[in-house]
């Protein structure tokens, strides 16, 4: 690929803060590395993950832009590394959300080597993906193991699991009408503090969190589905996202 840069026009002014619906004074961000797209594209952005990953590869900068605004300038999505391009972003980039998430707990599973791939393979082979992965500390040998996924998969993923002979477990338990409510960014790499912060802003608006998960640059919690847009709100103004 030789182009200049990639332009993506769409029916939005460009990549947000947060969900507009959800957080009326999200505010389109402009600029946004590949990783934390990627991360964004993953946990429900409406980008296709392999055209970031294809720019990335190849170098390419893209914008993505409206279609209906003249005046909208856009995301621009690239190598932001440089010192004054860090000086304008932001430690926490955005606030990902996504719905529709049930939760599957296999409930007194043997503690042992190779249970969980047993556990997952046929999961895996059924082309069902599994999200946030949860497995409680073992007691006198048994463990309980949790997982989510999409919630159109629940039926699907029980029935694959009542049927693994290969996995002995006490119960199975399931919920559905949860989301994961997730902030993403590369400023959090190695700095302390944006765990507690983003716990604390759910604690104090009476959000319950069901589920936690973390990579280098992402924290996702898992919460009611009802009380998804309170938590992004209070999350985004625990980081001041509003100010871009």
């Amino acid at each position: 690929i030789k182009a200049d840069i990639c332009e993506i026009y769409t029916d939005v002014d460009g990549i947000y803060t947060a969900d507009p619906r959800l957080v009326p004074d999200a505010q389109v961000i402009p600029h946004i590395g590949y990783e934390e797209m990627l991360e964004m594209a993953s946990l429900g952005a409406k980008m296709n993950p392999r055209s970031i990953e294809m720019a990335a590869v190849h170098k390419v900068p893209m914008l993505i832009t409206s279609s209906f605004n003249p005046n909208a300038k856009g995301t621009r999505i690239g190598n932001f590394e440089d010192s004054s391009n860090m000086e304008i972003r932001k430690s926490i980039t955005s606030i990902a959300t996504e719905r529709a998430v049930s939760r599957v707990t296999l409930i007194g599973v043997a503690d042992r080597p190779g249970v969980a791939a047993a556990i997952m393979t046929p999961l895996a082979e059924a082309g069902i993906s599994v999200d946030v992965i949860v497995q409680n500390v073992s007691t006198d040998g048994l463990t309980d193991l949790s997982f989510t996924v999409g919630q159109e998969y629940l039926q699907r993923v029980t029935e694959i699991t009542s049927a693994n002979n290969d996995v002995e477990y006490a119960d199975l338990a399931t919920r559905d009408g949860l989301a994961k409510v997730s902030v993403v960014g590369t400023g959090m790499t190695n700095s302390p503090g944006y765990a507690a912060r983003m716990f604390r802003a759910l604690a104090n608006a009476s959000v319950n969190i069901e589920m936690i998960t973390t990579s280098e640059i992402r924290i996702t919690c898992i919460v009611d589905e009802k009380n998804v847009g309170t938590a992004a709100k209070a999350i985004h103004s625990e980081f001041e996202l509003e100010v871009v």
